[in-house]
């Protein structure tokens, strides 16, 4: 199973992301989308689950959970936008993965097997960092794996 993630919109979807959507099973957005009309452009691709980010404080954004648990072929994915408001053990949740955004940098890691995995932001470039997004492959089997993929944006967007 092929699920896309992305985070850090802030009210921008931009266009490199839409074909990488294409042939995902789900879409996962893991808070700051900044306009809820970046949903429903998502839900043309895939069923879409997103979360609330710290910019997410009106309108139909702010009504999004703070986290989600989802699963996916017997693994149990749990979504947040900040990690440091993680406030339980996955592992002893027997959760497979974390998904957070917020820092806007990409990062794949394990800990007590448990994948946390940041797709980094795909909205309005920060700090310098690449623009990107990711994709969760989970197996038949629950195993899960994670995957960042660069955009292709110039430097001054």
């Amino acid at each position: 199973m092929k699920i896309a993630v992305i985070s850090d919109t802030h009210g921008l979807l931009r266009p490199e992301v839409l074909p990488k959507l294409r042939g995902a099973e789900a879409i996962l957005h893991l808070g700051d989308v900044g306009d809820p009309e970046i949903l429903d452009t998502l839900r043309e691709y895939a069923p879409v689950t997103a979360v609330r980010g710290n910019i997410d404080k009106s309108g139909p954004c702010s009504r999004l959970p703070e986290t989600e648990v989802l699963l996916f072929d017997g693994a149990y994915i749990y979504l947040l936008h900040d990690i440091s408001t993680l406030h339980l053990d996955p592992a002893a949740a027997k959760f497979a993965a974390v998904l957070f955004g917020h820092s806007h940098k990409a990062e794949i890691r394990r800990h007590k097997d448990v994948l946390y995995f940041n797709p980094g932001s795909c909205g309005p470039r920060r700090f310098n960092l690449a623009v990107t997004m990711g994709y969760l492959h989970v197996s038949d089997d629950g195993g899960v794996e994670a995957e960042i993929v660069a955009l292709n944006v110039p430097l001054s967007n």
